[in-house]
């Protein structure tokens, strides 16, 4: 049986949601399993939000920034080290991405060096109207110097937390809160799943409002179709929050499945020349997927050497996300930073991790790793 980086895990809440949402056919975008999903999440964030239930984390970003009034010209300034679909829809509107480094010590957004930036990029007039750091493997970046950074500069903070719901920051503050925005991810291997959508959460009534209205063609209120902007088909279908409803009665549990799993990596495989995911007193991580480092100058066994034995086992395995600034589409970009990211997605590795993994095939998977270390 081929064991799977990270695949949907179905709780068995789901089919009766659905077949609600059957029963009443309201199978179209909007409806009541819509409705309740967004405010199950709001309710489970427990923060003075507004939820909003998108097609994707990407068109969620991509509302976001067009209502934090990003246009073409503008700067746009990104967590390097994330996924594509965390910056793409800053080119969807013609702006610019600058991107940015990762501290060692989370293996999120350096806010030390954001700050930096800010400082130069405001004595020069040139301030970015947006930034987007990415809540890596879930973890949740550091959220109070970043929120604090964006009031001082009047720049918008919209958070990428797609890989964390579940988690949260220093004093409970769940994941998903922060900035002006927070945009999350249901796709099919996140912690939860709703097979493919996202949400914009946000403090602003105003821009939960305008979110609705640009993701249904933003079409205005008259007898007919009539339109003075243009929008976008980007509302989550009320079938795929029907099972976003399920989900959710097993967040906490999934999260904890996860983490246990991590633990049982760190423990068995932590050695010298292995460092696993930092956790920073006071927060705590989603552990979406284990993600670890191998130095192949203390192991003489690279990350790849790894990757590739475990494919021939059938067991999926993946490099860290490739940062953007070394992608061949954002060559000569903006880059600030010494390289963190960049010696992680060298040396790192993302192991199997779903929460309906069996407990002999994590064994299977540490048990061939730690032969080919010479264990």
């Amino acid at each position: 049986m081929r064991i799977y980086l990270s695949r949907p895990h179905m709780s068995g809440h789901e089919e009766a949601r659905v077949a609600e949402a059957f029963a009443s056919n309201f199978v179209a975008p909007l409806g009541p399993q819509l409705d309740a999903f967004e405010d199950r999440v709001r309710e489970y964030l427990g923060a003075d939000v507004y939820c909003v239930g998108l097609s994707s984390g990407s068109a969620a970003l991509h509302l976001a920034l067009r209502i934090a009034g990003v246009g073409r010209g503008d700067e746009v300034w990104v967590s390097s080290m994330t996924f594509a679909g965390g910056v793409f829809p800053v080119n969807y509107l013609g702006a610019t991405p600058r991107f940015f480094d990762l501290t060692p010590a989370s293996w999120t957004i350096d806010t030390g060096i954001v700050a930096e930036e800010l400082a130069k990029a405001s004595r020069e007039n040139r301030l970015p109207k947006a930034i987007v750091p990415t809540d890596l493997y879930g973890q949740s970046v550091d959220l109070d110097p970043l929120e604090v950074l964006a009031e001082q500069y009047g720049v918008r903070l919209i958070v990428d937390s797609a890989e964390s719901l579940g988690a949260s920051y220093k004093n409970g503050r769940k994941a998903g809160t922060g900035g002006d925005a927070a945009i999350l991810s249901f796709n099919g291997n996140k912690i939860i799943t709703t097979s493919g959508g996202g949400m914009l959460v946000t403090r602003h009534k105003a821009w939960a409002d305008e979110a609705r209205f640009l993701a249904t063609q933003a079409r205005d209120t008259a007898p007919h179709y009539e339109h003075s902007t243009f929008g976008y088909n980007y509302r989550l279908s009320n079938i795929c929050a029907a099972i976003g409803l399920g989900q959710m009665e097993v967040l906490d549990d999934r999260v904890a499945r996860r983490r246990e799993i991590y633990k049982r990596y760190k423990d068995a495989l932590l050695r010298p020349g292995i460092e696993f995911t930092p956790e920073p007193v006071g927060l705590y991580s989603t552990r979406w997927l284990t993600t670890l480092t191998i130095d192949v100058a203390e192991t003489d066994v690279s990350r790849e050497d790894i990757r590739l034995m475990l494919l021939e086992h059938r067991i999926e395995s993946r490099p860290l996300w490739k940062p953007m600034h070394l992608q061949p589409l954002y060559v000569g970009a903006s880059y600030h930073g010494t390289g963190v990211d960049q010696r992680l997605f060298e040396d790192g590795l993302c192991l199997p991790s779903g929460s309906d993994m069996h407990e002999d095939q994590q064994v299977e998977v540490i048990e061939l790793v730690k032969a080919l270390l010479g264990d």
